[in-house]
């Protein structure tokens, strides 16, 4: 019996509270995390881990399912097994005695082909295996495979089984009243053969004109076209029924064996098939990247108390995923001197998809993964929010900068210093004054909550506000506001980010430039006029 909690994914799964991280499904959602890993069977917040040990642990576990491409392969075969076992046990408590029996049946069946299988095909991929995820599941499996309890369950599974695989017919017999009426029925056996009509044409085509036990004198039709469903049912139901009390010691029996054995050994792979699904669904990710000649490298792990985030080579795997032509890398380096950016640039120059590029790359270095950067030193935080556009519907009231501040707000109820808040063209809903006069409260207060920030915004004059904004909170401890910008090369857009003071008239003029709209340009068209 397997006795010890399991899990492929925590080193000790009965203590996990502590690694809990704040982020919700809106900021999975807007960072298009769950376009790169969409699960079924459970939601991706449920496997973010602020504890680096776990971490630790569940990169083996992944370095195992990259390297190992049989063990990917294996997980994916067993994976509609079990969900299958899932199902049924579902469905057990809403159907009768006999679909029961033979539910439990098939559940037994599919657990003893799912043995079978990581038997044959896991086992020998034990001395493979480098992580104690896989070793503790391969023990488990072993002892599982050659325990007395196993071989036992085989026998006697094949032994219920044949009771009811050897049902072909049932032999039913009918009690008549003095004027041939139907008084009551049973019935009488199980039989290993079929009936036969008893029709002259079956008896000719079958060249069997003889009469035997498995002959009908007549046929019986339990369904006719002209019955309603209700008698159909009310038939369907009659039968069950007399099977459900010729197999009610057969089932009680079967429920014991079930309920001493094998709800108690399976239980282990069941809890894993959140696991199983998100490991095998990450593993492809990886492989698909790699398939595309994408770096990928494991973080170099900080404690949280260092707030660490140095990211070197970084690029974002969803416009990878999405594109075919080469990737732009960049470095983003968090420090004493800027803790919170404010990103400015071109329209489409890149500044959101570095600003989910930051949340993604935190966002699998928590979930145990390998993230898409050259290098990378990375602390673990507490929590991650987002400030992205939406199209939120209870604006008619409040006004869309109304609503976009009553969600800044909320995020100052939780933020602390170990929290990520990524920003994308927040305030763009009202005038460029007021707008940065609001950014700049703002700034002031993620300073203050020390927390690391990316304000990705079109509001290039918000720059000229960070020496004021850095002077007041360093008298109060509040960390330092920097400025990052995204590159352009004459009128075209480099997606390079810098660390930089913006020029927000050289980007206006490039762009006049680029689309004819300098002074020149219109003075040499009105001129031909």
């Amino acid at each position: 019996m397997i006795t010890k909690p399991f899990s492929l994914i925590f080193p000790d799964p009965e203590n996990i509270k502590g690694a809990k991280v704040d982020i919700s499904r809106e900021t999975v959602e807007s960072i298009e995390l769950d376009y790169l890993i969409s699960l079924k069977n459970s939601m991706l917040s449920e496997y973010f881990t602020a504890d680096v040990e776990t971490i630790k642990y569940r990169q083996e576990t992944v370095r195992d399912m990259v390297e190992c491409p049989e063990l990917s392969k294996l997980l994916l075969d067993i994976l509609p097994m079990l969900s299958d076992i899932t199902e049924l046990r579902r469905i057990q408590g809403e159907t009768g005695v006999t679909e029961n029996y033979l539910y439990s049946i098939t559940e037994i069946e599919l657990y003893i082909e799912c043995i079978e299988k990581l038997k044959r095909d896991f086992l020998p991929l034990r001395d493979r295996v480098k992580s104690e995820a896989f070793k503790l599941m391969a023990d488990a499996v072993g002892e599982l495979a050659e325990s007395d309890y196993y071989k036992d369950l085989n026998r006697k599974l094949d032994e219920l089984t044949s009771k009811v695989h050897e049902v072909k017919s049932i032999a039913i017999g009918v009690n008549l009243d003095n004027e041939l009426r139907p008084v009551d029925a049973g019935v009488i056996s199980l039989n290993p053969e079929k009936f036969k009509s008893g029709t002259v044409i079956d008896k000719i085509l079958r060249l069997d004109f003889k009469d035997d036990d498995y002959t009908c004198i007549a046929p019986l039709v339990p369904f006719l076209k002209s019955q309603s469903d209700n008698q159909k049912i009310a038939l369907t139901h009659a039968f069950n029924n007399a099977l459900s009390d010729i197999f009610k010691s057969s089932v009680k029996s079967w429920r014991n064996i079930v309920r001493s054995y094998v709800l108690d050994n399976t239980d282990f792979l069941i809890r894993i098939v959140p696991e199983i699904e998100f490991l095998v669904k990450s593993t492809k990710l990886l492989r698909a990247l790699e398939a595309k000649g994408l770096a990928l490298c494991y973080p170099e792990l900080k404690p949280m108390e260092e707030k660490a985030c140095e990211l070197y080579g970084l690029y974002n795997p969803c416009v990878a995923m999405k594109i075919d032509t080469e990737m732009v890398k960049n470095d983003l380096v968090f420090d004493k001197n800027g803790m919170i950016y404010i990103l400015t640039g071109p329209n489409r120059g890149g500044k959101s998809v570095i600003t989910c590029a930051l949340g993604l790359i935190q966002s699998m270095a928590q979930l145990g993964l390998p993230v898409t950067a050259d290098r990378a030193v990375i602390s673990p935080v507490e929590s991650i929010y987002t400030h992205f556009p939406t199209e939120a519907e209870d604006t008619i009231d409040k006004g869309r900068l109304g609503e976009e501040c009553e969600r800044l707000n909320a995020i100052f109820d939780k933020i602390n210093e170990y929290s990520l808040v990524l920003l994308d063209e927040s305030l763009s809903s009202t005038g460029s004054y007021e707008a940065s006069y609001i950014a700049s409260e703002v700034l002031t207060g993620f300073s203050l909550a020390k927390c690391k920030c990316l304000f990705s915004t079109h509001l290039h004059e918000l720059s000229a506000a960070v020496p004021e904004i850095n002077a007041a909170c360093a008298n109060e401890g509040g960390v330092a506001v920097d400025t990052l910008v995204a590159g352009i090369h004459g009128s075209e857009r480099s997606f390079e980010i810098v660390r930089a003071v913006p020029d927000g008239k050289s980007y206006a003029r490039d762009i006049a430039e680029k689309y004819g709209l300098s002074s020149e340009k219109i003075r040499a068209k009105v001129s031909k006029k």
